[in-house]
């Protein structure tokens, strides 16, 4: 079954589903198997070494799949220049680009006039317009429930879509607690013309860099599992509760500094749980679907799953 809305004809995929950046965890395979099933695959391009590692990564995700994709760029967050990576996907006529985690103002400046669709996440409506202005083709909207790097202010997905949905002439892409078709519908309802989603792709047969150890934490959290380091840095980010993540907020509550932090909180430590999980050393992003997660499905199979309860909303809603 295909869905129609702004979100799938500007990309030209079959459903209005993004897969999230997911930072060391989206590379060609779940890129492909996203963007095979009929969404919108992409490639994490800043966990990347450098340009020649994205190239190769990109070429393998054309060898997969001839559907599109996308490469997400998270200025910001890893405190790289990205002109030269945004530049691969430039000369590889990538035809999707997403901005996350920064102000997306220099990479709107290196793509003008490249034929590329640019989409950029934003957790507030004065950050939507500023998109727009920009020349934002799409704004995804990530709200409270999300895993990962958040807004700062502490509002809900469902809130900013309809506050966004009215001051944008763009399409808008829900993003934050959504793992089904149940949430697909639930935002389209409310506005947003598809969705973005990341912690139920972690929790799939084709997420092949994730431990076995984070994909079984994710089906063991329920809805109350989560937690919002880094507040007191000015960065916040929903994570997986465990002791490391405990021990970040006391950390929090008695050093607010990056220097007391930096340590706890790496790319490293990131990596020591979702590569090696190893939870006494470090951590993993998830957002509150982990409540809605309970098996690793293939994409495949997870597509086949939504499309089931997409239609399931729509005849209940006509009866």
């Amino acid at each position: 079954m295909e869905m129609k809305t702004r979100v799938t004809e500007l990309l030209g995929i079959e459903f209005p589903i993004i897969q999230g950046g997911l930072a060391y965890l989206a590379y060609s395979d779940l890129c492909a198997a996203v963007s095979n099933a009929g969404g919108l695959g992409q490639i994490t391009a800043m966990s990347l070494p450098g340009p020649e590692e994205l190239r190769a990564e990109i070429k393998r995700v054309r060898e997969l799949t001839d559907k599109p994709f996308g490469v997400n760029y998270a200025i910001g967050q890893h405190g790289r220049p990205f002109e030269h990576m945004l530049q691969v996907a430039i000369d590889e006529e990538v035809p999707v680009v997403t901005m996350t985690g920064g102000n997306p103002a220099p990479l709107f400046d290196m793509l003008r006039d490249v034929p590329v669709k640019k989409l950029v996440l934003v957790a507030a409506v004065r950050q939507a317009v500023k998109a727009q202005e920009l020349g934002a083709d799409a704004v995804m909207v990530v709200g409270q429930e999300g895993g990962g790097h958040l807004g700062r202010d502490d509002v809900s997905t469902q809130i900013l879509i309809r506050k966004v949905t009215d001051s944008v002439h763009i399409p808008v892409i829900a993003s934050g607690g959504i793992a089904d078709g149940y949430g697909i519908m639930s935002a389209l309802a409310l506005g947003a013309e598809g969705v973005e989603m990341g912690t139920r792709f972690i929790a799939t047969k084709e997420c092949v860099h994730a431990s076995e150890t984070y994909k079984q934490a994710i089906l063991a959290a329920g809805e109350q599992d989560t937690v919002v380091i880094k507040r007191s840095i000015g960065a916040p980010a929903r994570a997986l509760k465990s002791e490391w993540t405990e021990r970040i907020l006391a950390i929090e509550s008695e050093t607010p500094e990056y220097e007391a932090l930096k340590n706890y909180i790496s790319g490293e430590a990131n990596k020591k749980f979702i590569y090696e999980g190893h939870a006494h050393e470090g951590f993993g992003w998830a957002g509150q679907a982990v409540g809605l997660i309970d098996d690793v499905p293939s994409v495949e199979e997870l597509f086949e799953r939504i499309s089931k309860q997409i239609n399931d909303v729509k005849e209940r809603w006509c009866n």
